[in-house]
């Protein structure tokens, strides 16, 4: 059985259908869930170009790296390993930031 079982119809101008089209088109998403969003009282944002994905995923890997070193100077003891420690989590803080920013939907008060 489906989750959504209440169905509604109603018009628009060519000009209205236009831009919800335009609007539907940058979010990514398909026209039902934008309108869904939107109805949730979302604000949804554009979807970024390819470019901040490669961006993002140039991120993870660093914060990556910064886990590995931090686990290879834990191992060794001979890197400050609380303050790489402190520097992993603010980069994480940061990447999560960035996703919300730029990702996810958010909601109007």
């Amino acid at each position: 059985m489906r989750k959504r079982s209440v169905q509604i119809l109603f018009r628009l101008t060519e000009e209205e259908a236009e831009y919800l089209h335009r609007l539907v088109k940058r979010s990514g998403r398909s026209r039902e869930a934008f309108l869904r969003a939107m109805v949730m009282g979302y604000r949804l944002c554009e979807k970024p170009d390819p470019e901040f994905y490669r961006i993002l995923r140039e991120l993870s890997a660093i914060g990556n790296r910064i886990n590995q070193l931090a686990a290879k100077a834990n191992a060794l003891d001979f890197v400050d390993t609380p303050m790489l420690r402190k520097e992993a989590e603010r980069w994480h803080r940061f990447q999560i930031d960035v996703r919300k920013k730029y990702l996810l939907p958010w909601k109007e008060s």
